[in-house]
């Protein structure tokens, strides 16, 4: 992938932040909602995709319908900080579907995981998998009480995009 910003214009950043918001837009209503013609946005879409910009376009399941409404922010601390350790715990850690977000951390967690599950019996049968798969020194949770904001959305007005200040 490029740098950060050293391509995207200001049409690009357009592209990304309405791809954010709607994925299944049809290049035919990308084009007339950023301002340009099907083929150069159609061509800008393929160019952001191929060069890592656009990394996938999913649905966002609604995690209480389908009986998952449990959020928990799990922070472990090791002993172990050689790089052999690290592999095997993130070799454990990737294969566990309730895993979310796995964050390698500074400060006094090592790491820090966002797991979603059914119940606290649900939570209880991820944290004994968890702890099987290597020697941890300590594991904390904190269930969250209420979700404020979730956004997938990138604060792409944020970025310079190659245009003057």
């Amino acid at each position: 992938m490029n740098s950060p910003n050293t391509t995207l214009d200001k049409f690009d950043c357009a592209i990304l932040a309405a791809l954010q918001q709607d994925g299944t837009l049809s290049i035919a209503a990308l084009s007339e909602k950023i301002g340009l013609t099907s083929t150069p946005c159609w061509k800008r879409v393929k160019r952001l995709e191929e060069e890592g910009y656009i990394e996938s376009r999913v649905a966002i399941v609604n995690r209480q319908k389908v009986g998952l409404p449990v959020t928990v922010f799990v922070s472990v601390r090791t002993g172990q900080h050689d790089e052999k350790w690290l592999r095997r715990f993130a070799a454990a850690v990737i294969v566990l579907p309730e895993v979310q977000e796995f964050h390698r951390m500074s400060g006094d967690i090592d790491y820090l995981l966002k797991v979603v599950t059914t119940d606290i019996k649900g939570y209880d049968t991820f944290y004994k998998k968890l702890i099987k798969a290597v020697q941890l020194t300590g594991v904390s949770s904190a269930f969250s009480m209420e979700q404020i904001k979730c956004s997938t959305e990138l604060p792409l007005e944020l970025i310079a995009h190659g245009l003057p200040a």
